[in-house]
């Protein structure tokens, strides 16, 4: 029987997740092996430095560079607050004095009376980690993070937009057919996690943005209105950085879509519970899926990762158009490569939708569904 490697789109009910946390440059990291962290815990933070300024004392104030000590009002390292004077000359006969403002707040880095300026930098910049999700801290990776391990309810999206998020998870349609329109999304729903059925409209999401919902999952969104929202069209690049408020997960694709019954029951089931939602996709190398985890305590429903192989009979879902979303079986594998409108040469599978329609489309288009 043919077989083919995938990637693969995760539904699982319960299975043990790591997530490695890490700090973008080195500091200091708060907890060690086995320590319970909260999603909320900072678990590594440090300071990144600010911005330099360099001002031109010698030439403001018409003094030889070897002369700007004299002319400065504060030392090394000393504090400083915006518009405040820092150097200036002695004037004529005590008038006529020129001075130097600080441009910002900051501290005196450093004085040159070769070239006569000063730099003058800005307060180092916080920079703090959190766990993302509660769980034990499994390594600890010494002055850059942590690997944080729970047993979690994991439900993997196909596409995503907007960084991580947290909050409690509430289902608001009645099925996962309903579609979510804004007289469902209340003012209650700040800083939660909400979960529609089959599509949400675009003046919902910005409903959703304006009370402050941490993030939204739905089985499809429009293609249209997801680039109003973002203010450019979607292409193949990394998602995870926008900057729009909720964070959205289309769980099955473009257009209105009814969730997956399994996905819509699994969420259902977690309803009212803490969770973790990421946006952050990337279907080609190096695939990154957008997620949905909610932490629980099962071990025996423990799920054991699958091979990512598809095989006759597998269950699949398009990753590219003209059939993005669409779920199939697999009906078989042809070994021969086949050429394609592009006049490329694939391998292809062939697939059969819920219509009981056929299509013939290339294997890296698919990925397989693991419940």
């Amino acid at each position: 029987m043919s077989r083919s490697y995938t990637p693969g789109l995760k539904v699982l009910s319960s299975t043990i997740v790591s997530k490695t946390r890490l700090l973008p440059m080195k500091g200091d990291v708060h907890y060690k092996v086995g320590d319970n962290v909260n999603s909320k815990d900072i678990v590594a933070s440090t300071k990144i430095p600010g911005n330099v300024h360099m001002v031109n004392i010698s030439k403001q104030l018409n003094i030889e560079p070897e002369n700007i000590l004299d002319a400065m009002l504060i030392k090394l390292d000393e504090q400083v607050s915006k518009n405040q004077i820092i150097a200036e000359n002695k004037g004529i006969l005590g008038f006529f004095k020129n001075q130097i403002k600080s441009p910002v707040d900051g501290f005196l880095a450093n004085i040159s009376d070769v070239t006569g300026q000063i730099i003058i930098s800005e307060p180092p910049k916080p920079v703090e980690v959190n766990a993302y999700t509660s769980g034990v801290i499994k390594e600890v990776i010494p002055e850059e993070g942590v690997i944080v391990e729970t047993q979690a309810t994991l439900i993997q999206g196909i596409l995503g937009v907007g960084g991580e998020n947290r909050g409690e998870l509430v289902v608001l349609t009645k099925d996962r057919n309903e579609v979510l329109n804004k007289s469902l999304i209340k003012n209650e729903h700040r800083d939660k996690i909400i979960v529609g059925g089959s599509f949400i409209e675009i003046d919902a999401y910005k409903k959703a943005q304006e009370i402050g919902v941490a993030g939204i999952v739905t089985g499809g969104f429009s293609y249209k209105d997801l680039s109003e929202l973002l203010g450019y069209p979607l292409g193949v690049a990394i998602t995870g950085s926008e900057k729009i408020g909720p964070s959205l997960i289309i769980t099955e694709g473009f257009g209105k879509i009814s969730m997956a019954q399994k996905t819509y029951e699994l969420l259902l089931d977690n309803n009212k519970k803490i969770a973790s939602i990421d946006g952050s996709t990337q279907i080609r190398a190096g695939v990154i899926r957008p997620e949905i985890l909610i932490p629980n305590d099962d071990s025996k429903k423990s799920n054991i990762d699958k091979e990512m192989i598809i095989s006759e009979g597998s269950q699949v879902r398009v990753i590219r158009e003209p059939f993005f979303g669409k779920v199939a079986t697999v009906e078989s594998l042809p070994p021969e490569l086949k050429k394609m409108d592009s006049e490329t040469l694939v391998r292809v599978a062939v697939i059969k939708f819920s219509d009981n329609s056929f299509e013939e489309v290339p294997r890296a288009n698919l990925e397989m569904i693991i419940s």
